[in-house]
C-alpha cells in the first residue's frame, strides 16, 4: 500500500477567516476555491502539504484542531512569523524552547486552529 499524501480537514465558522493564518502567514497557495458554493471550502497546498477549509459553523464550534507542522529550521520559520504575524503567537508556547521530550516547538493560534511547529 502507498498513499502520497495525508489532507486533513479544517472547519471554520467563516472560511475567509481561515486566509491569515494560511494563506498570509504560512503562504500556503489556494487550489481549489469554492468559496462561493452552497458548502464553501478551500484546496489549499504547499511543499507537497495539503488540507481541506471549510465553512460550518457548527463543526467549527465543535472542533478544535491542533496541527503539526515538522521543519528541519525552526528559527527561520518562528523569525518570519514572528516577524510578519506577532499576534498569531501561542500565548503559552511564544518562543522556539526545547521540550523535555527532545524537540524544539512554538505555536501559533488564530482562535479557532492551533498549529505546533516542531524540530527534532
Amino acid at each position: 500500500m502507498k498513499f502520497e499524501k495525508l489532507v486533513p480537514s479544517v472547519f471554520y465558522k467563516n472560511i475567509q477567516d481561515s486566509h491569515k493564518l494560511f494563506v498570509d502567514c504560512l503562504e500556503f497557495s489556494i487550489i481549489v476555491d469554492e468559496s462561493g458554493a452552497p458548502y464553501p471550502f478551500y484546496v489549499i497546498e504547499k511543499d507537497g502539504l495539503g488540507l481541506l477549509i471549510y465553512q460550518n459553523a457548527e463543526y467549527a464550534e465543535k472542533e478544535k484542531p491542533e496541527l503539526r507542522l515538522v521543519t528541519k529550521n525552526i528559527e527561520e520559520v518562528y523569525e518570519k512569523v514572528a516577524a510578519t504575524h506577532p499576534e498569531l503567537l501561542h500565548p503559552n508556547l511564544k518562543k522556539v524552547t526545547l521540550r523535555e521530550w527532545g524537540a524544539k516547538e512554538f505555536a501559533i493560534l488564530d482562535g479557532q486552529v492551533g498549529i505546533r511547529f516542531q524540530q527534532w
